[in-house]
């Protein structure tokens, strides 16, 4: 355990990832120093490479003496480590095992289909890797069915751990509807997430640190060099 109560988040806005630590951060009321790598691909400080020297990225959470990485990681640390505020993660075993379970899902299935359409070589490869993501989507608007509840979140009245992980996939969803043209989040197929995803972007742990969806394109653009 960190030897003292030092904490600094190491991240980049615009980063999904570190998103969530802030946020985790944040409904447990922990004050932290937040310090922003701008140019992380690129550029990375000497704090960032000796406190993640194996991955070397962002988020980090530096407790006192010890370095906590990657972001799932990071919230169920601060969820443990910090009991005061709402529990991040749910109390029983199943619901636990079965947040983790969806996160791996968004981790692996969704953002491996946005990076997919985002890369894709030619109009088939993307209209190929633009209906396996819709089919994610759509798979995840079930899962939103069912744990929610019929409330507003994955965690039902509140955010949590599941919401925290989902909410990384708005910003890069908005950027790739952006530059295709094609609505992947449809009130047809995903009318839920559609409400769920207004709802969080709104939550005062996330607004303050969620870029928009203007600031995520004119990211987009100046990053792959788009007018």
């Amino acid at each position: 355990m960190a030897q003292n109560d030092t904490v600094k988040l190491l991240g980049s806005w615009s980063s999904p990832y570190a998103l969530r630590a802030r946020v985790a951060l944040h409904l447990k009321s922990v004050e932290y120093e937040y310090l922003d790598e701008p140019d992380v691909l690129n550029s990375k400080s000497e704090l960032l490479l000796k406190s993640n020297p194996i991955f070397k990225k962002v988020p980090v959470l530096i407790h006192g003496d010890v370095s906590i990485c990657e972001s799932l990681n990071i919230v169920q640390y601060v969820d443990e480590a910090w009991s005061s505020g709402p529990s991040i993660l749910p109390s029983h075993p199943y619901q636990r095992a079965n947040a983790r379970f969806w996160a791996l899902f968004v981790d692996d299935k969704i953002f491996g289909s946005l990076d997919a359409v985002g890369g894709a070589k030619d109009d088939e490869g993307r209209m190929a890797a633009a209906g396996k993501l819709m089919e994610c989507l759509a798979t995840l608007e079930e899962a939103f069915q069912k744990t929610s509840k019929g409330l507003g979140f994955f965690g039902g009245e509140n955010i949590d751990y599941l919401d925290i992980a989902c909410g990384t996939i708005l910003g890069p969803i908005s950027v790739i509807e952006a530059f295709s043209g094609v609505k992947f989040l449809r009130e047809e197929t995903t009318p839920g997430l559609i409400q769920w995803a207004e709802k969080f972007r709104a939550h005062e742990a996330v607004k303050p640190y969620m870029p928009t969806v203007e600031e995520f394109i004119a990211f987009a653009k100046k990053k792959f060099g788009v007018e």
